[in-house]
């Protein structure tokens, strides 16, 4: 799907998010006055809503969703999961796997939480997602596998989900070849957790992307069928992020499929929600809980001006704009440099210099991973914490 759908000329006049409140409102001025830019700022209110609202659509029943937490990677926004029921998780780092762990053994006595690893395993990394489950074994640990060979590489305190290719093509075993998914689960014997199939790709716009969805899930309980039929259990099915999850959550397509599988969804972006989601999906009704803080520092030419956010501060790889600025109308974001990203827009409408802009990322997930330090606003006030997950461990030590 094209992102700029729904824009007017990348950005300007039409774009989401025009007439929301700056989430900086909420920081006091001598906060505002000390605060360096760029800077990384979340409401915890506007994401607690935003939690609330997919717990909804799940029927109020929590354990439908598996989130993704490569999204948040902080700690203090994955408690409010915690709050709220959810024990299952995905990750896809061994940082994210640490720090989620910690924050887990904080639940009480008899409590545990659930975590697979989405990410195809190197020995490397299979050795220290390991380590890491026998340090915290309370909890359950899973990663992915997509062929026989590939059990081997995962020790025995590690369960394992079949990875399968719904045609996504970015990992996984072919849906088409069902005889390698057998082979992969029945090479996963007693460890078997269940069937991971991320169909990411569907994009296209609603009516299309539900066809789309439904065809899909339709191979998907075909091949649950032959597996069942082989006599492989497969307990547990994890699908779907932010394009397909609602869809998924309303139709229930693997409701009475073979082996009566747990069916879990796995958005992530849903929590802090960003321009793209919106531009996809924007009969979701999320709100935009994270941007970027940036101050106008340069008006280089009439009709432009260049603010301190970067590719370094703003994901880059999602394509045009960048990000939208909340509350402020006619800026369209030019293509950003390593520190600089320029603006256009009518002259008697832009910002002064060093004017805050309240950036909505295109893609937030990665902009998150831009950032040592977040910003948390809730009732309480604001208090500025790690991104503590952020980044990749450099080495395993055995």
């Amino acid at each position: 799907m094209d992102t700029n759908s729904g824009l007017t000329r990348g950005g300007r006049a039409s774009s989401p998010f025009n007439s929301a409140a700056p989430l900086s409102r909420g920081l006091a001025p001598d906060l505002l006055d000390r605060l360096l830019t760029p800077a990384l700022l979340v409401d915890l209110r506007a994401a607690a809503r935003n939690v609330d609202r997919v717990i909804a659509w799940a029927g109020a029943d929590a354990d439908r969703w598996r989130p993704h937490l490569k999204t948040t990677k902080t700690p203090q926004i994955w408690a409010l999961l915690l709050a709220r029921g959810l024990r299952a998780f995905k990750v896809a780092t061994t940082a994210e796997l640490r720090v989620l762990l910690e924050l887990l053994d904080g639940l009480p006595a008899g409590d545990f939480g659930d975590v697979l690893v989405a990410y195809p395993q190197s020995s490397a990394s299979a050795r220290r997602t390991s380590q890491l489950a026998a340090l915290h074994p309370r909890h359950t640990v899973s990663v992915l596998v997509e062929e026989p060979a590939a059990v081997g590489l995962v020790r025995p305190n590690v369960g394992l989900f079949v990875d399968a290719n719904p045609g996504m093509d970015r990992t996984g075993a072919p849906y088409d070849d069902v005889d390698r998914i057998l082979a992969t689960a029945r090479a996963a014997g007693p460890r078997l957790r269940g069937l991971h199939a991320y169909e990411g790709h569907l994009h296209a716009d609603f009516p299309e992307r539900g066809v789309r969805i439904d065809a899909c899930f339709a191979r998907l309980r075909g091949i649950l069928r032959q597996l069942h039929g082989a006599g492989v259990v497969v307990a547990e099915v994890v699908t779907s992020g932010t394009p397909a999850f609602r869809h998924v959550l309303e139709t229930r397509p693997l409701e009475g499929a073979a082996g009566e599988p747990l069916h879990r969804v796995s958005p992530g972006t849903v929590v802090l929600h960003d321009l793209r989601s919106e531009l996809e999906n924007p009969e979701l009704g999320l709100e935009p809980a994270a941007v970027v803080l940036s101050r106008i520092v340069s008006r280089p030419r009439s009709g432009r001006v260049t603010c301190d956010a970067g590719s370094k501060a703003l994901a880059a790889e999602a394509g045009s704009p960048v990000a939208v600025a909340l509350g402020i109308r006619g800026l369209e974001a030019a293509t950003p440099n390593e520190e600089h990203l320029p603006l256009d827009g009518p002259e008697g409408a832009l910002p002064a210099l060093g004017g805050l802009l309240d950036l909505v990322p295109m893609h937030v997930c990665p902009t998150v991973n831009l950032h040592d330090r977040v910003l948390l606003l809730d009732d309480d006030g604001v208090r500025d914490v790690p991104v503590a997950a952020r980044g990749h461990e450099l080495f395993v030590d055995d």
